[in-house]
Order: C-alpha cells, then structure tokens, then sequence
C-alpha cells in the first residue's frame, strides 16, 4: 500500500490534470453514446479504436469520455465530437474503421467526414 504522502501526491496530480482540462480551450473533446443502446450497437469497439488511435499517434490534446443515451437509438453508435471554436460534429453509424478515420480526419486534420454525420443520415 502507498504511505498517505504518495496517495496526497498522487491526487494532487490527477486534480491538476482535471482542472487542465475545464480550463484548456484548445483541448478536443470526444463524446461516445455508452447506453444499452450504444452498446448493443458496438459503442465499445468504437471507443475502444477511438482511444488506440489517439494514443497511437500521441495526441496529447484531446479527451474521450462516454454518456448515457443521446436520444437517437436508431442511429448507434454515435460519438460527438468538439473541436475548439467549433460546432459540434455528430457521427453515426459508427464502427471501429470509421471511428479510426474520425480521428485521422476530424481530430489531427479539422476536417469533417460528412457521410458519417448526421446530416448525412438523414438524408439516407
């Protein structure tokens, strides 16, 4: 077991590390739907690529997290994603393939992969 100094060390740190995030704007925040219904659909293969290919390429900018259901059960898994000064970008259908092209093309590039958002679903 840690003495009570390392465990003090160690929760200063993890807070400092939280507290960088609320306050970095240029930080990129990636939200995947991690209901029954996301689940069901494959969102933990989807995180899972997403989280490899982050970590792959060192992107040391951008945090994953996962929420409850985001109201579009039929279009699982979806992940958000919020670049700063950006609108949200909302993709869908997504598998682990797509989600390695997300990172590629959304999280190191700026650029939107539009047949995999929701607009392009609708459209479908």
């Amino acid at each position: 077991m840690k003495s009570l100094a390392e465990l003090e060390q160690i929760r200063k740190q993890t807070l400092a590390k939280v507290n960088l995030r609320k306050e970095d704007d240029d930080s990129i925040r990636v939200v995947v739907g991690m209901a029954t219904c996301g689940i069901a659909a494959g969102a933990r293969p989807v995180m899972k690529a997403i989280m490899d290919e982050i970590e792959k390429r060192n992107i040391s900018n951008c945090y994953v997290t996962q929420t409850g259901c985001i109201g579009l059960c039929r279009l699982e898994p979806i992940v958000e994603v919020y670049l700063p000064g950006s609108e949200k970008i909302t993709y869908v259908k997504m598998d682990a393939d797509k989600a390695a092209k997300i990172v590629n093309e959304t999280i190191v590039n700026g650029k939107v992969v539009n047949e995999y958002t929701i607009g392009a679903a609708k459209e479908n």
